[in-house]
């Protein structure tokens, strides 16, 4: 796995010149679809979604899935789901961000996509980075969010990050990305890795063949 060179500004500066270079970045950055063997796993989207911070910094929207959920619950996500029959992943990633979040962005404000992700409990999900001029405020759905975070994309570039954990249970390594004071795993984490890899660094890095912990296997 190639990482871009690791000597990075600190601070991201929210504003045009990082629209530009996210746009730049993934316009020129073969994405690769699915082409796994395991044609049962239904299409999903997540909204990356890029923000302003604190003073001029520029972050990402993360989320904490709600407690009470059947699945995944209380986990670290970006804000995202299954798509609609005959929907597109912009379009779900639309949605999902309004659903969840209660933010309404359009097709204008979609930069590119990342690699799809092959999850362990029977999805392809695939990555939309977005740029919000102007967040306002924030709703998240009580149904599937329990809190919204805006998180410093300056967090991505933890020294130790990515960290990549061996476990018996399979060949791959299980990878963690560092996010809101947190240690976080795939997908989330191989998702938040190639953000910062091919969107931010320009590199060539591919992800979907890290793993995720056994845990997170259904």
């Amino acid at each position: 796995m190639a990482l871009g060179p690791p000597t990075l500004p600190a601070v991201y500066r929210f504003g045009p010149d990082l629209r530009a270079t996210l746009s730049a970045n993934l316009t020129s950055f073969p994405r690769r679809p699915y082409g796994g063997a395991d044609p049962g796993l239904r299409p999903a989207a997540v909204a990356v979604c890029i923000v302003a911070g604190e003073g001029e910094t520029a972050g990402f929207l993360l989320t904490r899935r709600a407690a009470r959920l059947r699945s995944h619950a209380g986990q670290w996500a970006l804000p995202g789901g299954r798509c609609d029959p005959g929907e597109t992943p912009a379009a779900a990633a639309l949605r999902e961000l309004w659903e969840e979040v209660g933010l309404a962005l359009t097709d204008a404000e979609v930069l590119g996509l990342l690699d799809d992700y092959p999850t362990r409990s029977g999805y392809v999900i695939t990555p939309v980075v977005l740029w919000c001029d102007a967040v306002g405020s924030l709703t998240p759905n009580a149904g599937e969010v329990e809190a919204i975070y805006r998180v410093p994309l300056a967090d991505l570039d933890h020294p130790e990050a990515p960290r990549l954990l061996t476990i018996p249970e399979s060949d791959a390594p299980v990878v963690q990305m560092w996010a809101a004071g947190s240690w976080i795993h795939a997908p989330t984490a191989a998702v938040l890795l190639q953000l910062r890899e091919v969107g931010l660094r320009g590199a060539d890095t591919r992800v979907s063949h890290l793993e995720q912990p056994v845990w997170a296997w259904r």
